[in-house]
């Protein structure tokens, strides 16, 4: 992508959004209805240590194998050969491309909401034909800003990311002045959902599963870093204040409001209760923040899947096609096969919308494994060189990624696998292009 790099902030700014999209908006409801207050606490101490260990693994692999771009391919190929590191590329890639386009549907859902009425319906749940139509702008927009440069979509992201953060300061301003210790205490030891206290922590930590999505950001754009130490750097800090978020917003819900109110609020539940809390200016705050946050996540998340298939090609894992860079030094190839599939999938959102939500879901999935493969990637290198402080986080890594693969569940996984098998036709042609082109070379 273009020559000027990418500085600390932007960096932090490209992993935080890539995290927190639309899920931190409906997080208070989709908590409360699987778990008491106690289990909030013991699934957000569980997650905070896997994801703050899977941080510290990216972090370490980025300083001891400075020689890695792109992390999430070229750490499961040096780890464990070519095709995994494929698979882990096109899972990657898959997941991102197909995934993104929630963030768009979602978006305009939330534009819906000031422009809809009860027998006058534009963008409805984002999937009308004017969602359809603005949409599309939109996706061809960020197309156009990303084709002119890395550093130029950065800053862009960098002050959507301040914008988006503005909404949850002021979600989290109001519900602690309100905030009720005594509500609160009653929602720690509400035993009405009549579940044992592991199965809540369980089924709540299949929520938290998804939050900490994008988490590699700062590891795939490694090579269009300013100073490669800002990336472990810039990992930790999205990491750390997006768990903060997290936290903050789901905690102070649970003493705003009892848990069985919370948990029968239409979302965004974060929207319901602050207009609880101020009225309708309450509204229109959050659900302003939610579409600037689906926006910025979406530059993100297009980031990521255009640099990905680049990093590939380079090494013989996807087609040539995708190693051709327009003037900026955009993948460009990549870049529209990314955008040509987000345009394809929009157009399926309008007319089969249940159908692709089941493929939305499987794709999703397909992310998981690329995050073992650096946690087992990091372990192996840690045995190797007998580093046990780095053996001890590799391994506390490599469970936790693994607990979010059993989590997904087996029929998803299976499902994905199918998925997979597609990749190995593109896998088959770049590998036989790539022997052609290195028996070429010999030649001449």
């Amino acid at each position: 992508m273009s020559a000027a790099k990418i500085g600390l902030l932007s960096l932090t700014a490209l992993v935080f959004s890539s995290m927190v999209g639309s899920g931190v908006f409906s997080l208070p409801q989709n908590m409360a209805q699987v778990a008491n207050g106690s289990a909030l606490l013991v699934a957000w101490l569980i997650t905070g240590v896997g994801i703050i260990f899977l941080a510290l693994s990216l972090l370490h692999l980025t300083r001891q194998r400075p020689d890695l771009d792109g992390g999430i391919y070229n750490y499961a190929r040096e780890g464990f050969g070519d095709l995994i590191g494929f698979c882990s590329a096109w899972g990657y890639w898959l997941c991102t491309t197909i995934g993104i386009v929630g963030y768009v549907v979602i978006a305009f859902s939330g534009v819906g909401m000031f422009t809809d009425s009860k027998d006058h319906v534009i963008f409805g749940e984002g999937n009308t034909l004017y969602s359809l139509i603005g949409s599309s702008i939109f996706v061809w927009l960020v197309h156009w800003l990303v084709s002119r440069g890395i550093k130029e979509a950065a800053i862009v992201n960098l002050l959507a990311t301040i914008a988006k953060i503005i909404p949850m300061v002021v979600f989290i301003f109001f519900t602690f002045i309100a905030f009720k210790f005594d509500l609160f205490k009653l929602n720690l030891n509400d035993f009405s959902l009549k579940v044992p206290l592991w199965q809540q922590v369980k089924d709540l930590m299949l929520i938290t599963l998804w939050v900490f999505t994008g988490i590699e950001g700062a590891v795939v754009l490694s090579s269009r870093a300013k100073n490669r130490h800002d990336i472990g750097k810039a990992t930790i800090l999205g990491v750390l204040l997006a768990l903060s978020f997290y936290v903050m917003v789901t905690v102070l819900a649970y003493g705003v409001v009892s848990r069985e109110a919370l948990a029968g609020m239409h979302n965004p539940s974060m929207a319901t209760i602050l207009q609880q809390l101020i009225g309708l200016p309450g509204t229109i705050i959050i659900t302003i923040g939610l579409i600037i946050s689906v926006s910025s996540s979406y530059l993100s998340w297009t980031l990521f899947a255009t640099e990905i298939p680049y990093l590939a090609a380079k090494n013989g894992a996807f087609p040539k096609l995708f190693l051709k860079n327009n003037q900026n030094n955009v993948p460009i190839s990549s870049l529209w096969l990314t955008t040509i599939v987000v345009q394809g999938s929009l157009i399926a959102v309008y007319f089969f919308n249940k159908n692709y939500t089941q493929l939305l879901l499987i794709s999703s999935v397909m992310i998981l494994l690329p995050y073992f493969l650096v946690s087992a990637f990091y372990l192996k290198e840690s045995i190797r060189h007998k580093r046990t402080p780095h053996i001890a986080i590799a391994s506390v890594a490599s469970i936790y990624a693994l607990w979010l693969l059993y989590a997904a569940g087996l029929d998803l996984l299976l499902l994905s696998g199918v998925l997979y098998l597609v990749g190995l036709v593109i896998f088959s042609i770049s590998y036989f292009e790539h022997k052609k082109s290195l028996k070429q070379n010999q030649l001449n």
